[in-house]
């Protein structure tokens, strides 16, 4: 059975796609923060041990993708129980708090603090899993990424740069490693209800607002964007690789 893991799979766009994984037969583990931990990495503050304990089909390991060390352990702990990766789904990220805004008041610690997670999560992550990927001959590196890594969201320069940053990473690893039947796309999706987003995303008014601004009026919902990465992580779409996949409901074609 193929394996996936996805990290940042407690909550949002990661457990829906983590759940879809599994429905399509694949063998998933889930990375991410304990409860404890730092909690929008996983998008609003649960971790592995909610996963774990509310689905017992999940595999589930706590890990930091910020630490190399605990994401060579991760990774370590998944190759000796399945022997095996064929996809790599690199979902945890942050935007960032309301003090990662305009550039000149952006503070330091906070635009690391975004990187660290957006941009070196997915460089530490695809870097533990490429080994096995090459012996094998055979895998496929997925990020989510964000509209925002195509068009500026005003006001988020930590959070946009980050993206830009995964969207050419994932471009770099599809380059790089063709020769040995690694793929590697991006999703990019646009607003998304998530417990990340909620806070905002909860007040009629905000909502209206962005609402407004999106072609198919709508926020999209975390199975959405689930059900994009399960189409790449299919295979069928066997021929496409360095690919930024746009699901934001026309935002971005306006």
């Amino acid at each position: 059975m193929a394996v996936a893991v996805v990290t940042g799979g407690a909550s949002g766009i990661g457990l829906a796609t983590a759940d879809q994984l599994r429905t399509d037969g694949f063998d998933v583990v889930v990375l991410d923060l304990p409860a404890t931990g730092h909690g929008d990495v996983s998008e609003g503050g649960v971790g592995a041990e909610d996963v774990s304990a509310a689905d017992s089909d999940c595999h589930v390991i706590a890990c930091d993708v910020t630490d190399p060390a605990s994401v060579d352990a991760a990774v370590a702990t998944v190759l000796g129980r399945f022997g095996r990766i064929d996809v790599l789904v690199n979902n945890a990220g942050i935007t960032g708090s309301q003090a990662a805004t305009v550039l000149h008041e952006t503070p330091i610690e906070e635009w690391d603090r975004v990187h660290a997670v957006n941009v070196r999560g997915p460089f530490l992550c695809s870097r533990a899993v490429l080994p096995t990927m090459i012996e094998q001959r055979s895998g496929h590196i997925i990020t989510i990424a964000s509209v925002a890594g195509l068009i500026a969201f005003p006001g988020r320069a930590a959070y946009t740069a980050s993206k830009g940053a995964a969207l050419m990473l994932t471009k770099s690893i599809a380059v790089d490693y063709a020769i040995y039947n690694i793929r590697a796309n991006a999703i990019c999706p646009g607003m998304v209800y998530t417990p990340m987003t909620s806070w905002r995303l909860d007040q009629a008014d905000l909502r209206e607002q962005i609402e407004r601004q999106i072609p198919l009026g709508r926020v999209a919902q975390p199975h959405e964007i689930a059900d994009a990465v399960a189409v790449l992580a299919s295979g069928r779409l066997g021929y496409l690789t360095g690919h930024p996949l746009v699901i934001d409901g026309g935002l971005s074609a306006q």
